[in-house]
This record gives structure tokens, sequence and C-alpha cells, in this order.
């Protein structure tokens, strides 16, 4: 065992034995002493550590120190009931501090007391039940600003980890802290009651036992309860104050002693006012004039030197600025930090700016944090760092939504207006300002508070200026998703279930496929909108196929499907009749006859005309479609599906295009068209 445990073990039964076996005077005086060096001990490190958590073991010291010091009372009481005498420690405590004054000593002792109860624990007592309460509530707020300022990028994830185990720490810490008061409280308690025995119990066995006198039995066991009493409540009272100052503790910056010098004598006309006050008390009042105006020129010369000292700081730091400025102009520019992009930017005028301001009730960063989990949850990928930041060279109420640096798109809000869209069916018009949802170009209407309830009530979508900007985000991101993935991406997506599929991550990586083969097939998937979350459905499909093919095309194909279920869930509800839009087989006889097999991999060399008569008929049933109100969906074969969504993706982005081999069993279809020439 190490030394520091068998020191706690002897800590901790030392005063369980004490309460049953006498202990000799000598020995009783050591660990008096003891129990006032340990409290001295704790009282300075609470006073001069930085923050309460670095005494996080306190309300556990809290509990050891009250044992140890009522082990003491009790072995004290104890020798002073049966021999009349508790060790020269307690008799020089009793005797010193009332200067052989019995009614002296127990006043001061009372006096004690009272300050110890009614002052120190009572205060510490509702420190510690107010800023549990203030620090359990401020737990969700601090755990949203350490989630924005990771989605902002302000820091990493080892900060926010950092910063989530400091503040459950310190929630941990102020909860014990308030019950922890409980035992200073009983412990002064227990100290009086202790007291009272000691007296009365002493009085009468010198009386009635020994046969003393009333008086001499009174003197000697008056300054003996003194001398006990002070022992242990000035160890009490010690402890008593650490808590006071370990929970009203706030400066996190040093130690309480500069804070407190550098608070209350930083402004040199506060000194002055208080000099020139003292020396009015001592000419114009019968105070001791001597001592009035020793104390006016000390404070007036401490006001004089302080200011001395501040008018030497701020011409130091005005040369030092000078010289950092100076310096930059002469060191040749660090471009490098320049060089990174960030994959994700939100940009927004000065307009916005309370949207994203915590401080001005903005939920904007909240907004962002959602937008990666619902991503992450429905597309099975880790979004990247969103980046907020401000500029003013946009227009107040703009915004620009970047993707690697590169503005995708923007749109613009009216700050104290929401935006109304019909979604077909109201009748009635509403006035306003005519505009563009900036997402999907619906049209819309910009309009009042005062209008937002009666546009509700005619049908309306009725949607705020955040939940524009973050629908408007969401999009964007989800139709970059497959640029967004990177070859780290991918890694860390194979760390994640590689514990629990070991044998089928060695098999595929790098044996089969490299990490930039897996991720060219997800970034095929997040490019028609297909969730990668079933990475183990995937990777199986993958270690499969490898074998007889490389082509990532090829592979995608394999992959949609094995993910046919999730395929048709998405694009086709259960329990009804789905209208869908076939190929004609010529066509797709033509389109396989056109492919070309490369090295690089395949191409489709077809005819300019062709395609464009191919395109013109996609175009006229993906207008038939959209006037019915459904999807456009078309349906191939298998073997052809990939060169046709590569010959349509250009024109038709949103166009959906599966094949028979990703329709689950059950699904039922209509073919309400056919791409034909």
């Amino acid at each position: 065992m190490k030394r520091q445990d068998i020191f706690l073990g002897l800590y901790i039964l030392v005063p369980v034995v004490f309460l049953i076996v006498p202990i000799p005077t000598l020995l009783l005086d050591i660990l008096i002493l003891f129990n006032i060096g340990i409290a001295l001990v704790i009282l300075f490190n609470a006073l001069f550590s930085k923050e309460a958590l670095n005494m996080s073991i306190f309300p556990t010291l809290l509990l050891m120190t009250t044992l140890f010091r009522m082990s003491l009372n009790v072995s004290s009481t104890r020798n002073i009931l049966l021999h009349g005498y508790a060790g020269n420690v307690v008799e020089t405590f009793g005797q010193f501090v009332g200067g052989g004054n019995l009614v002296v000593g127990m006043v001061i002792f009372f006096i004690l007391i009272i300050i110890q109860f009614i002052v120190i624990n009572k205060g510490s007592e509702r420190v510690s039940e107010v800023t549990a309460r203030f620090t359990l509530d401020a737990m969700p707020g601090k755990q949203m600003a350490i989630d924005a300022d990771l989605n902002t990028g302000a820091i990493d994830d080892a900060e926010a980890k950092r910063r989530r185990e400091k503040i459950q720490d310190e929630s941990t810490f102020f909860g014990a802290m308030d019950g922890a008061t409980k035992y200073v409280k009983g412990d002064a308690t227990a100290g009086l009651i202790i007291t009272a025995i000691n007296l009365v119990g002493g009085i009468v066995l010198g009386v009635v036992v020994q046969g003393a006198e009333i008086s001499d039995a009174l003197s000697k066991y008056t300054i003996l309860t003194i001398g006990d009493g002070l022992v242990s409540q000035i160890p009490s009272l010690l402890i008593s104050l650490s808590t006071g100052i370990i929970v009203t503790k706030a400066s996190k910056e040093s130690d309480l002693g500069n804070v407190l010098i550098r608070q209350l004598f930083s402004i040199p006309k506060v000194l002055y006012i208080v000099g020139l006050t003292m020396a009015f008390l001592g000419i114009c009042t019968p105070l001791n004039t001597l001592l009035c105006l020793i104390y006016a020129v000390l404070f007036i010369a401490a006001g004089r030197a302080i200011q001395a000292n501040v008018e030497e700081a701020e011409i130091e730091d005005e040369v030092e600025t000078e010289e950092q400025s100076a310096e930059e102009i002469r060191r040749p520019e660090n471009v490098v930090s320049l060089l990174q992009v960030d994959p994700i930017e939100l940009e927004f005028g000065y307009g916005i700016i309370p949207l994203a301001d915590v401080n001005q009730g903005g939920d904007l960063l909240d907004r962002v944090v959602m937008i990666r989990r619902q991503i992450a949850l429905e597309l099975g990928c880790v979004v990247p760092m969103i980046r907020l930041r401000d500029n003013i060279q946009l227009n107040p109420n703009q915004y620009v939504i970047k993707i690697k640096g590169v503005p995708v798109s923007e749109g613009e809000i009216l700050f104290d207006h929401y935006m109304a869209m019909n979604p077909g069916y109201v009748e009635e018009e509403i006035t306003g300002i005519p505009t563009f949802e900036p997402s999907f170009h619906l049209p819309a209407i910009w309009i009042t508070e005062s209008q937002r309830e009666r546009a509700e009530s005619l049908g309306y979508t009725v949607v705020d200026p955040p939940s524009i900007i973050a629908t408007h985000l969401t999009e964007v991101i989800r139709n970059n998703l497959n640029e967004l993935l990177t070859r780290q991406d991918v890694q860390n997506l194979i760390n994640n279930i590689q514990e629990a599929n070991t044998t089928l991550i060695s098999e595929l990586v790098p044996k089969l496929l490299s990490v930039g083969e897996i991720q060219k097939v997800l970034q095929n998937l997040l490019e028609e909108g297909i969730s990668i979350r079933d990475l183990v459905t995937i990777f199986e499909t993958l270690a499969d196929n490898a074998a007889t093919t490389r082509d990532t095309d090829v592979l995608t194909e394999y992959v949609r499907q094995s993910l046919k279920r999730a395929i048709s869930n998405k694009y086709f509800p259960a329990n009804e009749m789905t209208s869908v839009v076939t190929l004609d087989p010529k066509i797709e006889q033509e389109i396989m006859s056109s492919v070309k097999q490369t090295e690089q991999g395949a191409y489709i060399n077809l005819a300019p005309e062709k395609t464009q008569d191919i395109l013109n008929s996609v175009k006229e049933e993906v207008d038939k479609m959209e006037e019915l109100g459904k999807n456009p969906i078309i349906v191939t074969s298998p073997i052809v599906r990939m060169y046709f969504k590569k010959i349509t993706s250009e024109q038709f982005k949103d166009l959906i295009v599966v094949s028979y081999n990703e329709i689950d069993t059950d699904v039922e279809l209509q073919s309400i068209g056919m791409v034909t020439v």
C-alpha cells in the first residue's frame, strides 16, 4: 500500500477507535494541535485556489474532519469528567483566552459560537444551496453553448469533451457542497451540546463525587469546558470559513489575494476620496486627529502610487502596440492560414446577426446542430463543421451559402416578417411583399406578425426567418453532401463499424477495395439521395462483388439492389399504388449498344440528336407527372439504369431513376407513360 493510503486509512480509523477507547492526555494534545494544523491547511488552500473545482474533494474532506474533530471532543470530555484534566492544550486555551476571568472566557467562547453558527455557517449553507440550484439550472444552456462552439469550429472535439466534463464536475461538486454544509451546521450544534454536558456534568461530579466546594468546581470545570470548546470550535470555525470561501469564489483568473488587491486598490480617485474623508474626520470630529491624518496620508500616497503605475502601464501598452504594428508591417505575411477552405460556410449581413446571437435570443446555432443531427439520421453521413460568420459586404438581410469556399446559393430575408406560402388550395389571397422561397424557388409572400394568425387560418404555410435559413442550408448540404464526403470521413465511418465487424473490414479494406474506391461508391449513393447509414449491408455487397469488378459505378448498382427495401420505402409508399414512367426497350437497347468500355471506365457514345430526342421525351413525361401532382419516377432495367441516369442528370437533377431490381416485391406500380422516340 502507498503511504498516503495508509495515512488516509488511519485518519478515518483513529476517530472511530477514539470514540470507544480512552486516550492519554499527551496524545490528545498532539492530535488537537494536528487538527488545528489541518484546519489551517484547508483554509489557506481554499483561499489561494483559483476556482472551486481545484478543491473538488472538499465535501468528503468536510465529513472526515468533522468526524475527527468530534472524536477528539468525545475523548476530551471523557478525560474532563473522569480526571478533571484534559491535557495542556485544553487547559491553556481555557486560561489564556479568558485571561484568568471566567466570565470573560465564557463571553468570548459564546461570541465565537455565535459568529460560527449564525454568520458563517448560515451564510455558507444558503450560498451552497443557491449555487447548487443555479449550477444545475444552467447546465442545459452551457451544453448548448458548447455544441454551438463545436459546430462553428471555435473549439475542437477534445476541448468540447473537456468542457462537458467540467460542467458535470461542477454540478456534482456544488450538489455535494449543498449537503456537506449540513455537517458544519450539525458540528456547531453538537459543540454547544458537548460544552453544556462538560460544564454541568463536571460541576455535578466535582461537588457530588469528589466533594469539592461548588465555587472550586465551577472554576475548574468552567476553564476546562472553555478550553475544550475552543480547541474544537476554532478548527471548526476555520473549516466553516473555508466552506464559505469556496462556495463564494467567483474569480477564476488568479488567487484571491491578487484579485482582492486589483479590485479594491486599482482606482486612484477612490483612494483620494477615502484619504480626504479620513482627514476630514480627524480635523472636524473628536476622533484621534493623529491617527486619522496618518491614515489619510497613507491612502493618498497609495492612490498617487497606483496612478503612477497606471500611467506607466498605459505608456508601455501604447509603445508595445506601436512596436507590434511595426513588426507586423516588417514581417513577411504568413499566408499559410489563408489556404484552408471551410467545407461549409454561412455568411450573412449584419441585419441577420441577431438570429445567430444567443445573447439576443437567436437560435440559429441550435438549428445548425439539429441540421447535422437530421442529416446524420437521414443519410448516415456526418456533416462537416458549419462555419457561421458575418460579412459587412453583403446586404443587411442577405446570406450566402458556400461549399468549399465557393458560393452555391443565396437568399434574402426580412427580419421582422414571416414568409407565407400557398400550398395550392388556398383561394383567398393575402396582402404582402411578393418573393420566392430560397430552397425550392416557390412563390411566397412576406407578411407581418399581425398577419400571421390570419394567414395560418386561411391555410397558408407560414415560416419564420431562422426556419427559412435552416431549411435552405439543409437542402444545399443534402444536394452537395457527396462532394463533402472525404476519404478521412470514409475512414472514420469504417472505424465506427470495425470493432463489431472485424472480419468484414479486414476482407474488404484494403485487399479488395481502397478507401478511395469505397468513397466513390458512397458518393454515388449520396448524389442520388440514398442513405449510407446501413454501412454493413453496403460493405457486405462490395465484398461480394469487388472480386469480379472494381468499376465503382457497377459496384454502386449492386449496392443499390441490396438496399432495395430502403429505396422502396423512400420512393414508394406502402399500401399505395405508385404512378411511374417506364423506358422503351428500344431506347434501352440503343443506350446499351452505345456504351464503350475502356480502362478508365465506361462512357456513352450516343448521337447528340438521339440524346436530345430522349431528353425531349423525358421532359414530356416529367411535365405530365408534375401536372398530376406526382413525383417524376422512371423505372428501367437494371443494366441500363446508371447510363440513363447519366444522360438525364444534367437537365433533370431531381429526376428519380430506379431499376426493377431496386423495387421491393410488395410494391404496387402503375405505368402512366413511357419514354420513347
